[in-house]
């Protein structure tokens, strides 16, 4: 029997970004994370305090990542954290924790290049908010991404503003669309994310959300099922009323991705699918099984349901 083979060039029933990045890079290319002691503009009080209800960046930063070390000397205890794992590889120096882009250029430049300046670095990822980027920065950062790969992941989160106020967010979706269209064609890769369930956005919601977001000259998308975090807001509110939130249950997570899967822009790579906190953080939902589970269950439902990405893909 002949394995189909898909627009993207290989028999996988999706556009994986994971699987392109392998056949890009002639080497093998890990993220070390950096905190490079960034905060947020609903957090420092200049949109808002607290930040947002669902965050807590401790759990999901490596214990060999902390702001009161340099960018380098995050870099070289990454470096060293997987050397244990892989004999060769570069690195890409991604800025995860809070807004990466939000302070004065030219201390963006000093910890890009800081960053950069390391022999094992190929690149940047930049994790940031939608509201927290300059036409200068993106004119520098795309002459970076002329001798470095760039990337910049925007945390658009949902296209439904009443559900972005609920968390305290600071922005608006429209904020998020006309900041992923001053990013296009800058040499620059875009990312976005959307986390799903939100207070607010019911799963028909969602699933516009994505299918709008996929028609924006985004090159990969990270979907996330909401979790309730300890230390976190969205924890006591979820203590007070757990019904304002839609938290799926695992089953039905897998179905809704595969419909988000059909209907959004085969063009667009799908970076991850779920989130998984670690022990003792996560208070609801309990799946109990890891990323790649997740996504050996994800495969074998689209192979049963005989779908793939795209298949209901309208071009708006």
């Amino acid at each position: 029997m002949q394995t189909e083979i898909y627009p993207w060039g290989h028999n996988k029933r999706y556009n994986d970004f994971p699987g392109f990045f392998k056949r890009k890079f002639s080497e093998r290319i890990q993220k070390v994370t950096i905190d490079a002691g960034f905060t947020c503009p609903n957090r420092d009080g200049s949109k808002g305090t607290g930040g947002c209800t669902y965050c807590n960046n401790k759990s999901f930063n490596p214990a060999y990542c902390t702001p009161k070390e340099s960018v380098t000397e995050q870099i070289e205890k990454g470096i060293l954290f997987f050397a244990s794992k892989y004999k060769t590889q570069k690195y890409l120096a991604y800025f995860q924790a809070f807004s990466n882009t939000y302070g004065e250029l030219e201390l963006l430049k000093s910890l890009y290049e800081e960053a950069l300046s390391h022999e094992k670095v190929i690149g940047l990822v930049i994790g940031t908010r939608p509201d927290c980027i300059s036409e200068p920065l993106l004119d520098y950062l795309e002459t970076l991404a002329k001798d470095y790969y760039i990337a910049v992941e925007y945390g658009v989160e949902s296209a439904n503003n009443m559900a972005l106020d609920a968390i305290n967010r600071g922005h608006t979706y429209e904020e998020a669309e006309a900041t992923i269209l001053a990013t296009a064609n800058r040499g620059i890769h875009i990312g976005a994310h959307l986390v799903n369930g939100l207070p607010h956005d019911t799963p028909e919601l969602m699933l516009e959300h994505a299918i709008r977001l996929s028609n924006l000259p985004i090159e990969t998308l990270k979907l996330h099922q909401l979790q309730i975090l300890n230390h976190t807001t969205m924890a006591k509110e979820y203590e007070e009323d757990p019904n304002r939130f839609h938290l799926f249950g695992m089953e039905e997570y897998i179905d809704f991705v595969i419909d988000v899967m059909e209907r959004i822009n085969p063009d667009v790579m799908l970076d991850r699918f779920v989130n998984q906190a670690p022990p003792g953080w996560l208070i609801a939902p309990k799946w109990g099984i890891k990323n790649y589970q997740f996504v050996a269950k994800l495969e074998k439902r689209l192979v049963e349901r005989e779908t793939w990405q795209g298949r209901l893909y309208k071009k708006s």
